[in-house]
């Protein structure tokens, strides 16, 4: 669904990204994975068209999304950022109703199918009965789902998240991946995130890509790629890797 094309990204003139290739693949969950400043933000913000490369191509269905109209791009993926902000007196319902935005023009009107979109996206985030409450009046949990059921109201096939569950505690963690696989099952949204935690992306995602210093040094299914020595590679931690006796998946236990 997604294809890199020897991307090069830089800020300023300090190259962050070289020559990345990679494919993301349709109705899967893909984590990208590696230390602070290794550039996972940076890729997934040239994925979502908020950073233009310095050469190379990203490609949506076969289209170079640099050569697309904005609104076309919006229908096709929704990105949450790390940091999102709106006004503090702004409802859930009035944050949602963005979502809708890539759908309409300055002639067009609300319609009952928008305010279908957008009340079903509250729901699926499970926050209908606040939908009237402020975002200043909201716990982190309850603020990251609203954002995500923004993104849900976009009506996109593609999710891009940068550290969804950043500032989150352990149950707001489990809260938000849980959500997020459940939408990859049930309706087959490709989610691709940047996630600092090692055992969250061992448990939630299908395919991995770890970086480091700007480069990719694997990429694919976690159970092709995922080994002590490429963590050690990553992160620069001494681990073992065992299989958690709740669910089967491995767990990434460092050595202190």
């Amino acid at each position: 669904m997604i294809k890199i094309n020897d991307l090069k990204l830089c800020y300023d003139e300090k190259i962050i990204l070289d020559d990345i290739n990679l494919n993301i693949e349709k109705g899967k969950i893909t984590a990208l994975i590696g230390s602070n400043g290794c550039g996972k933000t940076t890729l997934i913000k040239a994925i979502a068209r908020i950073l233009t490369p310095k050469k190379g191509t990203v490609l949506m269905e076969d289209k170079d999304i640099l050569k697309m109209p904005s609104k076309e791009v919006s229908k096709l993926l929704a990105m949450l950022p790390q940091s999102s902000n709106a006004p503090e007196d702004l409802t859930i319902y009035d944050l949602v109703k963005q979502g809708r935005y890539p759908y309409h023009n300055l002639l067009s009107f609300w319609s009952k199918k928008d305010e279908s979109i957008v009340l079903e996206s509250i729901r699926k985030m499970g926050l209908t009965n606040e939908k009237d409450r402020t975002l200043g009046n909201l716990s982190g949990g309850q603020r990251q789902r609203a954002w995500i059921a923004l993104a849900l109201a976009q009506d996109t096939d593609i999710i891009l998240l940068d550290e969804p569950t950043n500032h989150l505690d352990i149950k707001y963690q489990l809260e938000i991946l849980n959500i997020l696989k459940e939408l990859n099952e049930k309706e087959n949204r490709t989610i691709v995130m940047v996630i600092h935690d090692i055992n969250h992306a061992l448990k939630y995602a299908h395919n991995i890509i770890a970086l480091k210093d700007g480069n990719i040094l694997a990429q694919g299914p976690k159970e092709d790629i995922i080994n002590e020595n490429l963590i050690k590679s990553v992160f620069g931690v001494e681990c073992k890797l065992i299989t958690s006796p709740v669910d089967n998946c491995k767990i990434c236990v460092p050595f202190i």
